[in-house]
C-alpha cells in the first residue's frame, strides 16, 4: 500500500463579505468548499480548473499562508493546522511554493544571490561561505551560471525568473512542492522546458509535486493524478490516462472538449461543449454546483449535493449519474 506524503479532510476556506458602516459579515465567497484527496510520494497531482474555481486558495491553505475555515490538512502524520508557530518554521523547509508570476514574487531590490539566501538565512545557515556554496550549487541545478548570481530580477527573461523562483523553492531540499500555475506567465516555447526542468528536479531529488493549471495539455504532460474542481469542490480525482481517455463527470468532458486541437472536423459532435459563466462562490446554486452549465442535469442535481465516491478503483466522481457505484464498477 502506498502511504500518502499529504491528507486532505473535508477542507474549507470561506471569505467572510463584509458591508455597510460597520463592515458586518453579509455573506461569505466559499472559495474551498470541502475537499479530500491525499498525494503520495514522488507523485504529481495536478489540479485543474477555470479561473476562480479556487485552485491557488487551495494551495496557500495547505501551506497555512492562508487559515482553513475547516478541515485537516495532515503532513507526514503532522496535522498542519495544529501546528505552533515554531513548528510551522520548521515545516517550511518541507513544503514549498512556486509562484505563477516570477516578476512579482522577486524583490526586484535584492540579487539572485540575496533572494537564494534568504530561506537559509531564516532557516539558520549562518556561514556566509556555506551559504555562497549552496547558492552557487542550486543556480547551476537550475541552468544558470554563476555570474547569473550578481544580477537583479528584471534582468532575466521570463524564462529564466522562474528558473530562479524554481531554485528558491529547492533551497531548503524541501519534500512537497506546490507548483501555483508555474507556466501561464511564460512563451510557449519555453513552457516545455520549464515542465522539463521540473520533471528533471523531480527524479533527482525525489520530490512531490501538486501542480495547479487550468491548461489540460500542460497537466497532461507533467501530471500522474488529476484532480478537477468547479466551484470550490473536486468533481473527479483519477489517474491521469484514465481522466484524459475516459472521463465521466459533465464538467470534466465539456473542459476536455474545449481543447483546440489539430483537426476540428475530428471532433466528435456529441461533446459537450461548456457554455455559460460559473457562478459566483459568494452565491453557489443548492445541490450540486455545475447545474446550471450541465446538460446532463436531472431534478436531483438542483437540490442535492452529489456525494464524492470512488466508482472505480482509485477514480473518484461527484456527480449523480454515478450516485448507485455499484452499477459503475
Amino acid at each position: 500500500m502506498k502511504q500518502p506524503l499529504l491528507e486532505v479532510h473535508h477542507l474549507k476556506k470561506y471569505f467572510p463579505v463584509t458591508g455597510g458602516v460597520f463592515k458586518r459579515k453579509m455573506g461569505e465567497v466559499k472559495a474551498v468548499d470541502d475537499i479530500s484527496f491525499q498525494v503520495y510520494k514522488g507523485e504529481t497531482l495536478g489540479l485543474v480548473g477555470e479561473s476562480g474555481c479556487g485552485k491557488s486558495t487551495t494551495g496557500r491553505v495547505l501551506l497555512r499562508l492562508l487559515e482553513a475555515t475547516e478541515g485537516e490538512i495532515i503532513f507526514e502524520n503532522k496535522h498542519v493546522s495544529r501546528l505552533s508557530s515554531k513548528e510551522l518554521k520548521e515545516l517550511r523547509k518541507e513544503m514549498q511554493l512556486i509562484f505563477q508570476d516570477p516578476l512579482a514574487s522577486l524583490n526586484p531590490r535584492h540579487t539572485v544571490e540575496k533572494i537564494l539566501e534568504e530561506p537559509l538565512l531564516v532557516h539558520g545557515v549562518s556561514s556566509k561561505e556555506e551559504r555562497k556554496r549552496l547558492v552557487q550549487e542550486m543556480l547551476s541545478v537550475v541552468g544558470l551560471d554563476e555570474y547569473h548570481s550578481k544580477r537583479y530580477p528584471h534582468q532575466f527573461s521570463g524564462g529564466q525568473r522562474q528558473r530562479v523562483g524554481i531554485a528558491r523553492a529547492l533551497m531548503t531540499h524541501p519534500k512537497l512542492i506546490i507548483a501555483d500555475e508555474p507556466v501561464s506567465a511564460l512563451d510557449v516555447s519555453i513552457q516545455s522546458q520549464v515542465l522539463n526542468l521540473l520533471k528533471e528536479l523531480q527524479r533527482k531529488f525525489e520530490l512531490t509535486y501538486i501542480f495547479i493549471a487550468h491548461d489540460l495539455g500542460v497537466v497532461r504532460h507533467i501530471s500522474d493524478r488529476v484532480g478537477v474542481m468547479y466551484l470550490g469542490r473536486l468533481v473527479e480525482l483519477t489517474e491521469s490516462s484514465a481522466l484524459y481517455e475516459e472521463p465521466l463527470h459533465p464538467y470534466t468532458k465539456s473542459l476536455l472538449a474545449s481543447v483546440p486541437i489539430a483537426d476540428p472536423t475530428a471532433r466528435d459532435e456529441e461533446e459537450m461543449v461548456l457554455a455559460g459563466e460559473m457562478p459566483s462562490p459568494a452565491n453557489p446554486p443548492k445541490g450540486c454546483a455545475f447545474h446550471t452549465r450541465c446538460v446532463e442535469c436531472m431534478d436531483i442535481c438542483k437540490t442535492e449535493r452529489p456525494a464524492y465516491v470512488e466508482i472505480k478503483p482509485d477514480h473518484y466522481v461527484a456527480c449523480h449519474l454515478y450516485s448507485d457505484s455499484t452499477d459503475h464498477a
